[in-house]
């Protein structure tokens, strides 16, 4: 008996993909850590502004984060390049200063950005594509830039990973990003591209490929 789940999963995605090689290659977003700054949902409730911008904090008032202001879009498809409606996408990183959002992490004035949020959440709509504004990752000590991904839905379950600049000179000396195929770096590494919008200094559009 098929599975009902799976499904209503296959009927609600939307057409097909088109215009992303790593579909065609079939490269399945890579499971890698999560590392130690993912902030847990009990501290994350002490304050309600955890939404898709991460670069304005109510606290903050009408001050931006700072750096280089990003769009970015990840798209969630299967590997047959059906999108997913409904996912569950988060994503954390450090500011500017290189300081995570995490309980353990000493909030010292001057050493953070006070109007960065440094976690965000958004949901897949008809077109698998879940939105954010952020920074352009900055370097982590021993890191190169990244953004930290977690992905939840009923059809595949949850799937942690990380994202990297595509390009990024620190990359080859990043320990995680050199182990890391050929094809698993192209799953992995986002264009950036310049932006026109106001405020704006860089967008990118990447495709994230999981398995249903």
């Amino acid at each position: 008996m098929p599975n009902p789940l799976r499904r209503h999963l296959l009927l609600a995605a939307g057409a097909s993909l088109v215009g992303f090689p790593a579909l065609a290659d079939g490269v399945r977003l890579p499971r890698m850590t999560e590392g130690p700054f993912y902030p847990p949902a009990s501290w994350r409730t002490r304050r309600s502004d955890w939404d898709a911008d991460l670069t304005a904090v109510s606290e903050a008032g009408s001050r931006r984060a700072r750096g280089e202001h990003l769009a970015l879009e990840l798209v969630v498809a299967d590997a047959r390049g059906r999108t997913i409606d409904g996912a569950e996408v988060e994503i954390w990183q450090c500011d500017a200063f290189g300081a995570y959002r995490h309980p353990h992490v000493d909030a010292v004035p001057g050493r953070f950005d006070e109007a960065f949020q440094g976690f965000g959440e958004a949901r897949t709509g008809s077109d698998g594509t879940g939105r954010f504004r952020t920074i352009r990752p900055t370097p982590y000590p021993g890191r190169t830039p990244h953004i930290h991904l977690r992905l939840r839905h009923p059809g595949f379950g949850e799937l942690t990973s990380q994202l990297f600049v595509d390009g990024d000179a620190g990359n080859e000396r990043d320990f995680l990003w050199r182990r890391l195929s050929a094809a698993e770096r192209v799953a992995l590494a986002m264009k950036l591209e310049p932006a026109t919008d106001a405020g704006l200094r860089w967008r990118a559009r990447h495709l994230v490929v999981v398995g249903t």
